[in-house]
């Protein structure tokens, strides 16, 4: 008895493990519908990227990468299917793969997982899912792109001590009081001074606008050496 159930367990495993080797046989339709509705979602994720980036380096190469991230993916998941066989021989081919490029901003991390999804469905054929999840998406960028009043930013000036207690009036004046001085550092033996403020950059931008840049208003002072503008992407212009 107990061999009779050995063997019937024995030939289960047998035929789950030959079809899933086996696999399905896929047809010029169905990777002809996965490909094209990568595809189209690619492009619109190539669309989003381009309509909400708001950092000053634009890079075109990241957002056209985008889109083969979402081809290779679905060509991956298509192959795959339900092949136990192919899903181990992947797990054990990535796992040897080092990308080793760092990713400057979180919000590109985050557009490569959403390639890597949209990949995924439209691979096992949930182009529905991929279609609502991204408009989803598109619609959270698009309402977090109006909030904006976090954005922050340094304004660094260096010179010597009397040329940064004209600058700190200079500034305050200028920016209506809006500016908070963070850091003053004065080295006495050598005559010269750091004062670090920061204000919100829709604030330092409108003030520009109105009465120009602050910078024009500093350089004035011979015992100024050098302005810098700090970003909250870590952009630097000076």
């Amino acid at each position: 008895m107990n061999g009779a159930s050995t063997g019937n367990i024995r030939d289960i495993l047998n035929d789950f493990f030959l079809s899933s080797i086996s696999g399905d046989t896929l047809t010029v339709t169905e990777i002809l519908l996965n490909m094209g509705a990568a595809l189209l979602i690619g492009l619109l994720i190539f669309v989003v990227y381009r309509v909400t980036h708001t950092g000053e380096v634009y890079s075109a190469r990241f957002n056209v990468s985008l889109v083969m991230l979402v081809l290779v993916s679905t060509m991956v998941m298509t192959a795959i299917g339900s092949n136990v066989a192919l899903s181990l021989g992947l797990v054990g081919a990535l796992s040897i793969v080092r990308f080793r490029t760092v990713i400057r901003d979180s919000r590109d991390t985050m557009f490569i997982f959403w390639g890597v999804a949209v990949g995924v469905c439209c691979g096992v054929k949930a182009y529905v899912l991929a279609l609502i999840g991204s408009m989803f998406v598109f619609l959270y960028l698009m309402v977090c792109g109006m909030i904006r009043e976090n954005e922050r930013c340094l304004i660094i000036v260096r010179g010597t001590p009397a040329a940064l207690g004209d600058a700190e009036k200079i500034i305050a004046q200028h920016y209506n009081q809006k500016a908070t001085m963070r850091v003053s550092n004065i080295n006495s033996a050598e005559g010269t001074g750091e004062s670090i403020y920061e204000i919100a950059s829709n604030v330092r931008e409108k003030y520009d606008r109105q009465s120009g840049t602050v910078e024009s208003l500093l350089y004035g002072n011979r015992g100024i050496t050098s302005i810098s503008i700090v970003r909250q992407e870590d952009e630097v212009s000076a």
